[in-house]
């Protein structure tokens, strides 16, 4: 028997998983089911790699301890990954917490990575709280292992989680951390995206000459690497930071511009564009300009409308 033969007669098919559960009890079972679901899920069947997944948590929640934990974790983590790819997103991190927790008890190694796509969902569920108690653990954990970029990325998380809270203060000092970690890994584009959340966080508490200083930064560091997406947001943290620093006519020069790179995109983003317009109608009026702000208030009024709907 040539090697060719060997190998094939080790390859598992599809149809060979489905001919085995007839077959098969118990831990063998929960497993082919589990099998089955990866192999599904790869193909982009997302309901049906579900269902499968949810009969393979089933038979090893059955079996309790005769069944390893990490196999009902894994089962888990798969109805978390298929139930995200249906965009549910929240029922998808409440599984894969589940996971989480099974394998942390465990001490398994995939614990970390799970929990790192664990706190995005949750971000993404705008479970901000839930997001920062799930990162600050992993960050003591990236620590732990010297994995300094973890660290980095799971700061900047909390950061981000923290800001949709308005704790501007706590925000702060978890972007300032995140950075520090940045520079010392040389990630210039991640230094740039903490110093522009870092300016918009100064800005909120009122500082406007310490936000100026980090949002320059990140404007450099964007314009430098020709990210034209990320220096827009960048040069309106400068204009904002202009306008509380005392600095209202060059701050207004510094919107216009934005205003006018907004408005110039295809695919526009009228929240931004509005944000923009309410700035400058307010720096207006500080300057006795009400006939213009008045303007561009009624102007935006039935944009604003239709996306402050909330």
């Amino acid at each position: 028997m040539s090697e060719d033969d060997e190998n094939s007669e080790d390859i598992v098919t599809e149809e060979m998983l489905w001919e085995r559960i007839p077959e098969v009890e118990g831990l063998d079972r929960a497993n082919t089911y589990y099998e089955l679901s990866a192999r599904i899920y790869a193909r982009g069947q997302y309901d049906e790699a579900l269902a499968l997944a949810e009969t393979a948590r089933d038979i090893y929640a059955e079996l309790g301890s005769v069944a390893p934990s990490d196999g009902l974790a894994q089962a888990y983590s798969a109805i978390g990954y298929n139930l995200n790819q249906l965009k549910r997103i929240n029922e998808a991190a409440n599984a894969m917490s589940k996971a989480v927790e099974l394998l942390r008890e465990s001490k398994s190694p995939m614990a970390i990575d799970l929990a790192c796509t664990l706190g995005e969902w949750w971000f993404s569920s705008k479970e901000y709280q839930k997001t920062i108690d799930c990162m600050s653990d992993c960050v003591q954990e990236h620590l732990v292992d010297g994995n300094d970029s973890g660290a980095a990325n799971d700061l900047y998380l909390i950061g981000c989680a923290q800001r949709e809270l308005k704790n501007y203060g706590d925000a702060l000092e978890a972007f300032q951390e995140a950075r520090t970690y940045f520079k010392k890994l040389k990630e210039v584009i991640n230094v740039g995206r903490c110093d522009q959340k870092i300016a918009h966080c100064l800005i909120e508490l009122g500082d406007g000459e310490a936000a100026l200083i980090s949002a320059q930064k990140s404007l450099d560091v964007f314009n430098t690497a020709h990210d034209h997406y990320r220096e827009t947001y960048s040069m309106l943290e400068v204009g904002k930071a202009q306008i509380l620093a005392g600095q209202e006519e060059t701050g207004l020069n510094t919107l216009d511009r934005v205003l006018e790179i907004a408005t110039e995109s295809d695919n526009k983003d009228f929240e931004f564009i509005v944000e923009i317009e309410r700035r400058i109608a307010e720096v207006l009026h500080n300057l006795g300009r009400d006939d213009e702000a008045d303007e561009i208030e009624r102007r935006i009024a039935a944009v604003a409308e239709i996306i402050d709907n909330d």
